[in-house]
């Protein structure tokens, strides 16, 4: 089972080491600290939940956690067995980033972990996060006429909704998260706010309440308003978020999408969407999460993988702009050296 989440990361005990000159610091210590931090939806994943069909009208719950746990202290150890940490991945690009044992919480590997960064499209987690908390995917939205300026504007990664469309929210989820659509983004929140505006006043609140404290967001999608560096995070914040989100099973189902086909339907044409992420489609054992790109942020990559009973999740922030890939090379450079660790016990 996935270690417990919606805890405020109080810090990454980490000890330094170094293989060679160069190598960013890599930690042995037992795991992530936590401290208490309740949330009303502390919980732990439910396995056997299935995913909503993206085509379903009747109105259905958005899947979620359905076993509520208390909040934890911080552990003296581990929740399972330790991974033995030695040396650390080489040639990572990025400017900083962390990888946790997704089961132990064990910090395996880390770079400037607590230093905010922007943090480009990882803000679409934030937005999905809060329209499956909000429930009821098959609710009906209606394409804003304000989201062709939108897009324009910010020359923004778009599928190309038209305004009066229709569309269910989690038909919008799929196109957001699948494609990085700024328009499903946009939508979303002008719906949820009700207004963007409100809807980043609500991603803010949430993220103060799940105690993010060095995360801030000032739209829907990552897209650099007013300044590159307005919505930022840490490594550290940002892989509690992608713990908390791939709870939800519709969440998790998306983020490991390949191709996302919508056939025609009520107020909406045909739409066909494959993903942008080259680590879900080139690395074996990737379960998502999400890609992000700005000029201030360079590429961004929140990352799961998985291989034999061992799930590491982990995020890259400021991966070098010189390859579409760079982001995905540099979490295949750190998964491959994590994965051939060995396990005490």
């Amino acid at each position: 089972m996935r270690l417990a989440v919606r805890l405020r990361i109080a810090g990454l005990a980490l000890v330094a080491a170094t293989a060679a000159a160069g190598l960013a610091s890599c930690s042995a210590a037992p795991g992530v600290a936590y401290a208490q931090g309740p949330h009303p939806a502390d919980s732990s994943p439910a396995a056997a939940t299935s995913a909503p069909s993206s085509s379903a009208r009747a109105s259905t719950p958005a899947p979620a956690p359905a076993t509520t746990t208390p909040a934890m202290t911080t552990p003296a150890t581990p929740a399972g067995p330790t991974i033995l940490v030695t040396g650390a991945p080489r040639g990572v690009k990025a400017k900083s980033g962390v990888l946790v044992d997704a089961t132990t919480g064990q910090v395996l590997w880390s770079k400037d972990p607590d230093t905010p960064r922007p943090i480009a499209s990882i803000t679409k987690v934030m937005t999905a996060l809060l329209v499956l908390e909000a429930g009821d995917l098959n609710q009906e939205i209606a394409v804003p006429k304000a989201v062709i300026a939108y897009v324009a504007k910010y020359d923004a990664n778009a599928v190309g909704l038209k305004p009066g469309q229709t569309f269910t929210a989690d038909e919008l989820l799929h196109m957001m998260l699948v494609v990085s659509a700024a328009d499903a983004a946009y939508t979303l929140a002008n719906f949820y706010g009700p207004g963007v505006p409100a809807f980043v006043a609500k991603m803010n609140a949430e993220a103060a309440e799940l105690g993010l404290t060095d995360t801030h967001f000032t739209s829907p999608d990552g897209l650099p308003y007013p300044t590159e560096t307005s919505t930022y995070s840490t490594p550290a914040e940002l892989v509690k978020l992608g713990e908390i989100a791939m709870t939800y099973p519709e969440f998790r189902s998306i983020a490991d999408m390949r191709v996302y086909n919508l056939p025609k339907g009520d107020g909406h044409s045909f739409y066909s969407v494959s993903t942008d992420n080259a680590f879900l489609k080139t690395y074996p054992g990737a379960i998502g999460i999400k890609t992000g790109f700005t000029d201030g942020a360079g590429h961004t990559l929140l990352f799961e993988a998985v291989r034999g009973n061992r799930t590491l999740i982990g995020v890259v922030l400021g991966s070098p702009p010189t390859s579409f890939a760079s982001a995905a090379q540099d979490a295949t450079k750190i998964l491959n050296w994590a994965f051939a660790l060995k396990q005490s016990g």
